[in-house]
């Protein structure tokens, strides 16, 4: 009797890549640079003027059908929606390298492999740089993550261990894999 074939195994060339179009981590080239949150501050305007419409509309038209006092409250939601969204749109002033040279100076360990992620914190959404890292030695001693305001560049917090991953205890194969990804 012949062998079972599955279907899976003869088509896995087919998937084992990206196509071109899709592949954009390929094609890149240069720093990768984050949108500045000041961008909200568009959408913010348009609510704004929105809101100020509607509550025009109340007020112009006060007998019409179609204009009632939801317009109105409508248009006051839109309007303080929008100053918020003013107040919230902070320009981000530290760019990630800045913030990473700020967190090393914060350590005082030479500072090996890091993450850095933008975040947004409280109410006001102020733009925070969250920056995970560990020190240069192989296999790292230290890790770390701090916190950096994005406007300032200043460090709101951080913590720091001795790195408790041991990679000793790993077969050899998934030692070169775990050293290859660090």
């Amino acid at each position: 009797m012949p062998e079972p074939t599955d279907p899976i195994d003869d088509d896995l060339d087919e998937f084992d890549e990206l196509p071109d179009d899709l592949d954009m981590a390929a094609a890149f080239v240069g720093p990768r640079t984050f949108p500045n949150n000041n961008r909200r501050r568009i959408p913010a305007a348009i609510y704004i003027l929105c809101g100020l419409a509607a509550m025009a509309l109340y007020v112009s038209l006060p007998d019409s059908p179609l204009v009632n006092l939801g317009t109105l409250w409508a248009g006051v939601v839109l309007v303080l929606f929008g100053v918020y969204g003013m107040v919230a749109g902070w320009t981000l002033k530290v760019e990630e390298n800045d913030a990473l040279v700020s967190a090393a100076k914060y350590l005082g360990f030479p500072v090996g492999h890091s993450a850095a992620q933008l975040v947004w914190r409280g109410w006001l959404s102020k733009p925070t740089w969250r920056i995970l890292t560990y020190s240069t030695e192989d296999p790292p001693k230290q890790r770390a993550i701090v916190v950096v305001d994005g406007i300032t560049g200043d460090v709101l917090e951080g913590f720091a261990e001795p790195n408790p991953e041991d990679w000793s205890k790993l077969p050899v194969s998934d030692r070169a894999l775990a050293d290859r990804d660090n």
